[in-house]
C-alpha cells in the first residue's frame, strides 16, 4: 500500500519557522517529481512548491518564493519543506503529493499566529 505521511506542522508565531516532512512508503518516489500543496479554510487547494527527482529543479509559488525551500532525500524516500518567515496567511493544511497527483498524504496543519 502506497502511503505519503506528512509531519512537522504546528502552531508558530509570525516570523517563525517550521520544517515539514513527507515520508513515502509502499513504493519508491525517487524518480518522481514531488510537490507540496496547501489548503486554507474556505479556499481551494493551491500549489506551494515542487522538486524534480534529482532535486536539481525546484519551483515555487510567488507567495512563498524566498521564504520556503523544498528539498528531498531519495535514500530516505522523504521530501521536506523548510518554511521561514512565516506569515498568518500561510496558515493552512499542507499536503505532499507525487508529480502526477495520484498519491496524496493526509495533510499536516500549519497555524501561524500574528
Amino acid at each position: 500500500q502506497v502511503q505519503l505521511v506528512e509531519s512537522g506542522g504546528g502552531l508558530v508565531q509570525a516570523g517563525g519557522s517550521l520544517r515539514l516532512s513527507c515520508a513515502a512508503s509502499g513504493r519508491t518516489f525517487s524518480w518522481a517529481t514531488m510537490g507540496w500543496f496547501r489548503q486554507a479554510p474556505g479556499k481551494e487547494r493551491e500549489f506551494v512548491a515542487s522538486i524534480s527527482w534529482s532535486g536539481g529543479i525546484t519551483s515555487y509559488a510567488d507567495s512563498v518564493k524566498g521564504r520556503f525551500t523544498i528539498s528531498r532525500d531519495n535514500a530516505k524516500n522523504t521530501v521536506f519543506l523548510q518554511m521561514n518567515s512565516l506569515k498568518p496567511e500561510d496558515t493552512a493544511v499542507y499536503y505532499c503529493a507525487d508529480g502526477s497527483e495520484n498519491y496524496w498524504g493526509q495533510g499536516t496543519q500549519v497555524t501561524v499566529s500574528s
